[in-house]
């Protein structure tokens, strides 16, 4: 479940925030995963370079998919909210970004879960709730 969730916040991140072809980074720098844009399509790939999952752009926001093309949940985008839903519908956490560009994470109960914070660089840092840094996109 937490890889699923991970793998969420980073679509989030590729898709909202324009880093359609990205790498992620651990706490130390070391590389674990990418995502690639085709089209409307955004592969992700683990550090090794196989696909884990794929993301398909929609009227209202993304639908994804495992690395076998079975549907695992979806985003829907209104205004600077995104709504997180798994393969049921069912509510799973939500993004708000606000007006200085900072995106904060939510669980399906509405509780801070993180937040992700872009440089002048361009790299978007994530930190947990506490305010630890827990990885990078670049």
């Amino acid at each position: 479940m937490k890889k699923f969730l991970l793998a969420m916040l980073i679509l989030f991140l590729t898709t909202d925030l324009g880093l359609c072809n990205t790498n992620s980074y651990d706490m130390y720098g070391q590389k674990t995963g990418s995502f690639k844009q085709n089209g409307s399509i955004i592969n992700q790939y683990d550090r090794y370079g196989a696909k884990t999952g794929s993301y398909s752009k929609t009227q209202s926001g993304y639908n994804a998919y495992d690395r076998y093309g079975q549907k695992t949940g979806s985003y829907r985008t209104t205004g600077s909210t995104t709504i997180q839903y798994d393969k049921y519908g069912t509510k799973v956490g939500s993004y708000k970004t606000d007006s200085n560009g900072v995106t904060t994470s939510y669980d399906k109960y509405g509780a801070k879960t993180g937040t992700f914070k872009k440089d002048s660089s361009g790299r978007i840092t994530h930190y947990d709730k506490y305010g630890r840094k827990i990885g990078s996109y670049k």
